[in-house]
């Protein structure tokens, strides 16, 4: 007898906006399909898990929520489980193994085969370009621009898990940026393993720069942020087009992971310590008011108390206005993990607390600077009787809010001029002008 179709789905997604966009593919898809989509998961015909395989930690939540859904499914409130996403293209053996009441698993770029084996099509294929449905808030999105990464960090699985750098075309990027326009998005966030890698696998000219510059001449959005930037390939062309481009934001992701010439040649980051600083101070001289936002991992292998102390004078000197800190994970497959010695969890944790100690005033400093001034602000949402939402210099779902009073009403997705009043610690208030 053939079991009836399914007609409802759910989408848990995990990890990064990378893995956000790959989920709004299927959405997009299925509901194309036919499929009722819903937001939470129980009673639905089919969930999908978009796993995350990046840290330890990660996959661990990753496998806590398939466990969760598998309960589910056992009790008769979820039909089927379908698992996808980085951690599944790794480990698609054990999970197969282990967890047998997964229905079906699915890699990293299987997008068309999940769609249709869930809605039963026969072989349609969907597109980033023409058929995502936002799981974000609808006033946001995130492009992504590029697939997988050639940069083979020392400490870095995702090679592994979405292979060697695949840039999209120009026609593609553009056509998707237009589809979002059109469907209401104010905000694009460029997304990539390493955006400005970008069309180093494409034929001459095509590159992060130009890529941006036709974007952004297009005038679809009047907010452009870029994600995702090694410092070791920032090309000193892009500093020109924030000069040029209201609609690029002030604020730059530019993960350093560290900054002892010791380690950074450890991590194979390809640029020292030095060469950070000098393009750091560039991006600052030349980009009025610019944000910088960073990572850093403190417990790699190997860093002695005189490199963690480099690290140390190298954020008071650069001073992140956003600034977050990972404890180093051993990645099996990745050369860090056979480098030595080995630091303590319990000497990584005060190392990390060191850092965050400094960074708090840091930041609260860069609030502080702002009170009295009139900013732009995107209204995000509404609690307790104020509005919430971001400058600027604040990235969705990871950095700083803005809590705003007003008398009128306020339209979540819009943009309005707001005087902030005061700061409270990272986060500013303020009152619409």
């Amino acid at each position: 007898m053939r079991k009836s179709r399914a007609k409802t789905f759910s989408i848990i997604s995990l990890g990064c906006p990378k893995n956000t966009v790959d989920s709004e593919v299927i959405k997009g898809g299925l509901i194309q399909s036919g499929l009722e989509y819903k937001k939470e998961d129980d009673n639905s015909d089919v969930v999908v898990i978009n796993t995350c395989g990046f840290l330890e930690s990660a996959r661990e939540e990753s496998v806590q929520t398939i466990l969760n859904t598998i309960e589910r499914k056992k009790t008769g409130d979820i039909k089927k489980v379908v698992v996808m996403g980085c951690m599944a293209e790794r480990y698609a053996d054990e999970l197969k193994a282990n967890l047998k009441e997964v229905d079906n698993i699915f890699g990293v770029n299987d997008h068309n085969e999940i769609i249709n084996q869930i809605a039963e099509n026969t072989g349609r294929c969907f597109e980033m370009k023409d058929s995502r449905s936002l799981l974000t808030r609808d006033h946001f999105a995130y492009l992504k621009i590029a697939e997988g990464c050639d940069n083979k960090c020392s400490f870095c699985s995702i090679p592994l898990m979405r292979g060697n750098q695949k840039s999209r075309s120009f026609d593609d990027i553009l056509s998707e940026a237009k589809y979002l326009h059109n469907i209401g998005v104010k905000e694009l966030l460029l997304t990539a393993q390493d955006l400005t890698r970008y069309g180093s696998d494409l034929k001459s000219g095509q590159d992060l720069y130009n890529l941006l510059d036709e974007l952004l001449a297009r005038e679809l959005f009047p907010w452009v942020r870029l994600m995702y930037s090694n410092p070791a390939f920032w090309d000193a062309r892009l500093t020109k087009l924030f000069g040029k481009y209201k609609s690029l934001c002030p604020y730059i992701d530019i993960p350093v992971q560290h900054s002892s010439d010791k380690i950074l040649k450890s991590m194979r980051r390809g640029i020292d310590r030095q060469g950070t600083i000098m393009k750091l101070k560039q991006i600052r001289n030349e980009i009025p008011d610019v944000v910088l936002r960073t990572s850093v991992i403190v417990g790699f292998p190997g860093e002695s108390n005189q490199d963690f102390n480099n690290l140390l004078d190298f954020i008071e000197e650069l001073k992140f206005e956003r600034l977050g800190v990972f404890t180093y994970s051993e990645e099996e497959d990745t050369h860090a993990i056979t480098l030595q010695p080995k630091i303590s969890q319990k000497t990584m944790n005060q190392r990390e607390e060191m850092i965050m100690d400094i960074q708090y005033d840091i930041s609260s400093e860069f609030a502080k600077s702002k009170i009295g001034q009139k900013l732009e602000v995107l209204i995000e949402d509404q609690k307790d009787g104020n509005y919430i939402g971001r400058t600027v210099w604040d990235a969705p779902e990871i950095d700083c809010n803005i809590i705003v009073k007003s008398d009128k009403k306020l339209k979540s997705g819009n943009f309005y001029n707001v005087r902030v009043t005061n700061a409270q610690e990272f986060d500013l208030k303020g009152i619409v002008e």
